[in-house]
């Protein structure tokens, strides 16, 4: 249960430092197009929530030993989305980038609680293992949770740069 734990308690620490983050910035920071392709804070939050309900899937899959049933909306994608990341992360804008603050925050953070409980259930022999789920490729389950964290430490990271040039 070592790896497991630290796994874990690293995600948790994670969403605690983003809600952090986001506690010391009022509605228009978060909203203002200040990134690439005119993102504000509001959109990689969304970005990051598209990418999580991926991993939700795939947790799922896991605990129920069946193959990932992804959101419908991913359906929708006219491509492959494994593939072509930057197509997928603007079709996603495109379909997300109108909700409220408030949806999306609270989505975001329902979506990073649920990674982690879901990781809980399961035992670490299988979150280890990356043979045991031909459909991750040699990847393991712990592989798709350690992804989570590296993709918001890396969004999270950036901000907290842009945030501190710009004060």
């Amino acid at each position: 249960m070592e790896m497991k734990n630290h796994i874990l308690s690293a995600l948790l620490e994670q969403y605690k430092q983003w809600e952090e983050f986001l506690a010391d910035l009022d509605v228009e920071q978060i909203t203002a197009p200040n990134f690439d392709h005119d993102w504000s804070i509001q959109d990689i939050i969304t970005h990051l929530w598209v990418w999580q309900q991926i991993s939700i899937a795939r947790m799922n899959a896991v605990i129920f030993d069946c193959l990932p049933g992804f959101p419908d909306w991913l359906a929708e994608f006219p491509g492959d989305w494994n593939e072509d990341a930057d197509q997928a992360n603007a079709w996603m804008y495109a379909l997300f980038h109108n909700q409220p603050w408030a949806k999306t925050h609270q989505d975001w953070r329902v979506g990073f609680l649920q990674l982690i409980d879901l990781g809980q259930l399961i035992p670490e022999r299988d979150l280890l293992d990356g043979a045991r789920y031909p459909w991750l490729n040699g990847y393991s389950p712990a592989f798709v949770l350690m992804a989570s964290y590296e993709h918001h430490q890396e969004h999270l990271e950036k901000l907290s740069a842009w945030l501190e040039d710009n004060k």
